[in-house]
């Protein structure tokens, strides 16, 4: 029996090739700016999205926590959705490492509305609110179910940013999963943002790394919270190696992870134990029981039948489509929860 792991797109192992461009990196010590490969994958998503310099980090949770602190002072107040990566898993860093407040906005699909954020906004004359050091949105949403930002919502953020001087950043872990899915491209956002933070390690498939982008002077500020994090590393071009193959091999193919939740979300709404699947956009299918109190009973029987996935809360089940998984997931699944549904 195949074991299809479709808890998150985290799993997934190397390529053979992207293996072979692993071992075979040119590298150097990145702290003293001496690897070539890291700096070639900094230079090379610098590129794609306008912007004058990147960072290689550990991961995504580094690259957001060090673009809060970079862009605000201890007191200020951050703006992102309720469902935010920055709000709900990256620990309570926005507090812990930079001492600022957090501003949740509610609107639907996880999507941050530029109406909504516009009402929070003040002009510091008053003393009692906590001053806006920076407006935050997911790009895709992964709590929402994978929700894309049209463009011109990404740009209306941008314009009420930019009137009220406000830094712009996205979380982009899966921003090439919107990027497929919408018909945008890194080129026509960069210039929207004032940073984005790049994860490697998710559809497209790399071990370990995210980078942040931004202007010259953010990234070479970005650099010493870094080390202050205890994010520096030496010879990492082996794992640079791994983004720089993903770039050229992996984004495109996403789209068919794509079509395989689709599939997924589609037979999904036909099983007799299932009573709501949220709309699918990308690659995360979110759904749930009509007897909520089946969720634990659903997921051991599944494990059982050598299918993982995971929740997202009370009666929110998860199914993750990635390029680990065989071509006729779509059909595996259905048959083994048809089975025991």
């Amino acid at each position: 029996m195949s074991l299809l792991d479709l808890r998150s797109d985290t799993v997934t192992l190397p390529t053979p090739p992207m293996k072979d461009a692993m071992m075979n990196a040119e590298v150097g010590d990145d702290i003293y700016g001496e690897d070539p490969t890291i700096n070639a994958l900094e230079n090379k998503l610098a590129k794609m999205f306008g912007m004058e310099a990147g960072l290689f980090c550990a991961s995504g949770t580094m690259a957001n926590q060090i673009a809060i602190n970079v862009h605000t002072q201890p007191g200020d107040e951050v703006i992102c959705h309720e469902y935010s990566h920055i709000y709900n898993y990256e620990g309570g860093g926005t507090a812990f490492n930079s001492g600022v407040n957090v501003r949740l906005t509610r609107g639907p699909r996880g999507i941050v509305r530029s109406g909504e954020v516009e009402a929070l906004l003040h002009d510091g004359k008053d003393i009692h609110p906590a001053p806006i050091g920076l407006i935050e949105m997911e790009n895709t949403v992964n709590k929402a179910g994978g929700t894309c930002y049209t463009l011109e919502e990404i740009r209306g953020l941008s314009d009420l940013a930019r009137k009220a001087r406000i830094p712009f950043h996205m979380d982009g872990a899966r921003f090439f999963n919107a990027s497929i899915a919408m018909g945008y491209s890194a080129g026509e956002v960069g210039p929207l943002l004032d940073s984005i933070s790049i994860c490697l390690s998710k559809g497209l498939g790399c071990p370990v790394g995210s980078v942040l982008l931004g202007s010259r002077d953010f990234i070479t500020r970005a650099r010493r919270i870094r080390k202050r994090f205890g994010g520096g590393m030496r010879q990492a071009g082996i794992l640079a190696a791994a983004g720089i193959y993903a770039l050229d091999h992996h984004i495109h193919r996403l789209e068919e992870d794509h079509k395989m939740a689709q599939s997924i979300g589609l037979w999904l709404q036909e099983l007799e134990g299932v009573e709501k699947v949220f709309p699918v956009e990308t690659n995360i299918v979110i759904f749930s029981l009509k007897d909520p109190k089946k969720q634990n009973e659903l997921i051991e029987k599944m494990r059982s039948e050598g299918v993982r996935f995971g929740t997202l809360g009370p009666n929110l089940l998860r199914f993750v489509t990635h390029l680990d998984l065989p071509e006729n997931t779509s059909d595996l699944l259905y048959s083994r929860m048809k089975a025991v549904i």
